[in-house]
């Protein structure tokens, strides 16, 4: 539970970039399977461990009042049980690491496959076939390593056996000789031999287990390998308080590049080698891409409206990302009342700005659970003002269901500008001092767009607005337009 949460905790603080470069079924996979390993390493191998070390001991101290020399002699092949499971061992720890990293491969596959984008796009272009082969592959490659593991595990069982009939062997021999010497009576040598079952059963789990042991230890390294990692987005060890937020924004001589973002990325590559090469591939490939932005200013006023335009790729949508620091910039500065974000705590940021971004997400939940995630305490007159606001009452109102609607996976039983008409209600409902729209009207019809703008000239009047946008329709009130290109404002 502890490792469970702390590791979900600190994925949650890792910024945008470690996101955007990591497989999310491979951080179900550690956030699942691995902590499952490191829970049966605690709950199950250290129990046995620590009842078959009693058990041994107690043993021993009988045999020793029975018959001291037989038992130095019955206990002279406890290397050979120590030679097995370190051999073993490292072998099992090895096909264990790639057991799990196989799995978190088929993991991720099933949640890019299985979702409701990846199974549209599956069917769009006839790919069954393919993904069902490739889904394949990577279960057989799950399978063949299990095989490994169990014949591994097989020889290992087997040679513990010879072992153990080993030193049964030689000290029933040894005890015949003695008896026939008249050195010991053959009741010792019974009595011995009852006893030897009970010691070698035990010896042989605790060879085991130290063999679980070292295979759990590989659960350990993945869940620390995360939770080591950098926060690259830290928060301020001593916040300015901001009560009260007016809204001014400014970008103060601003460069970004996505190689510093993804400095945890790359150290990830480099510090634990994760077998993931495409994923590190392209890591490096963004790290040596250059700046994104270059010597980035501008000032918007509390309550103005300011445009972002400009090409695809200019970096319009990464200067909205630095206002509420889903990224760090590299040098500059962008402030909120003049007050660097980075000297901001994330709870004040979150509370001052509110974002639509141009691809709606929505939880598989009701349509009122999906706008009070923006305010969980919303009062029901709240809710009402924020839909009318963004134009979509009319159509709640019309489902069977109203509010209590569930909208789906990523809320695909909506329209695209149903969705982003929820968003920007979410938004409002939130209530910020900083509005930032990215392409919000993008997917609505021209009278949804016209009434949408309408409702948002209100909500924007007393807020400032960052706008991006590509129709002229969205900009013609704008009080500043920034024309963005090639990551510098022209």
């Amino acid at each position: 539970y502890d490792l469970r949460r702390e590791l979900f905790t600190h994925l949650q603080s890792m910024s945008l970039g470690f996101f955007t470069n990591t497989k999310t079924g491979e951080l179900m996979s550690r956030l699942n399977s691995d902590v499952v390993g490191a829970q049966q390493a605690v709950s199950s191998t250290f129990v046995t461990l620590t009842s078959n070390i009693f058990a041994v001991a107690g043993t021993l101290f009988i045999m020793l009042q029975l018959e001291w020399r037989l038992t130095l002699l019955s206990v002279s092949i406890l290397p050979l049980f120590l030679i097995a499971s370190r051999e073993v061992g490292r072998r099992l720890r090895t096909i264990r690491r790639q057991q799990m990293e196989a799995n978190a491969d088929m993991s991720g596959m099933m949640q890019e496959t299985l979702s409701v984008s990846g199974a549209l796009l599956v069917k769009l272009f006839g790919r069954a076939g393919y993904e069902s082969t490739e889904f394949g592959e990577m279960a057989g490659v799950v399978r063949d390593l299990g095989v490994r593991q169990a014949v591994v595990g097989r020889w290992f069982f087997m040679a513990l056996g010879l072992v153990s009939a080993l030193g049964t062997a030689v000290t029933f021999w040894l005890g015949a000789v003695w008896v026939i010497n008249g050195t010991i009576t053959i009741g010792t040598v019974v009595a011995l031999s009852a006893y030897l079952a009970a010691l070698y059963g035990p010896l042989s789990s605790l060879a085991n287990a130290r063999v679980e042991f070292t295979t759990s230890l590989v659960s350990f390294e993945r869940v620390f390998e995360v939770l080591d990692l950098p926060l690259d987005v830290p928060p301020p060890q001593d916040p300015t308080p901001l009560e009260q937020v007016d809204g001014s924004v400014e970008f103060d001589d601003v460069w970004f590049s996505y190689d510093a973002s993804l400095d945890s990325g790359l150290e990830a590559v480099a510090r634990y080698g994760w077998r993931d090469s495409g994923r590190a591939d392209d890591i490096v490939r963004r790290a040596e891409s250059g700046w994104t932005l270059e010597g980035v200013s501008f000032r918007a006023e509390p309550g103005q409206m300011v445009a972002l335009v400009g090409p695809s790729g200019a970096g319009k949508t990464t200067l909205t990302y630095l206002v509420p620091r889903l990224y760090d910039v590299a040098r500059g500065a962008v402030r909120i009342d003049g007050v660097d974000v980075r000297s901001l705590s994330p709870e004040t940021i979150a509370g001052a700005v509110g974002v639509v971004t141009q691809e709606t997400y929505l939880f598989h939940d009701t349509i009122e659970a999906n706008l009070r995630y923006a305010k969980h305490d919303a009062s029901d007159a709240e809710i009402a003002a924020a839909v009318r606001a963004a134009n979509i009452a009319d159509f709640i109102s019309g489902l069977p269901e109203g509010m209590a609607t569930r909208v789906g996976e990523r809320g695909y039983r909506l329209s695209g500008g149903e969705k982003q008409r929820l968003a920007i209600a979410r938004v409002i409902l939130k209530n910020p001092s900083v509005l930032i729209l990215d392409e919000a009207t993008s997917h609505l019809d021209a009278r949804s767009e016209a009434l949408v703008q309408d409702a948002l000239e209100g909500v924007m009047a007393n807020r400032t607005s960052l706008v991006i946008a590509h129709r002229l329709s969205t900009v013609l009130n704008a009080d500043l337009i920034v024309v963005v290109d090639g990551g510098t404002v022209v």
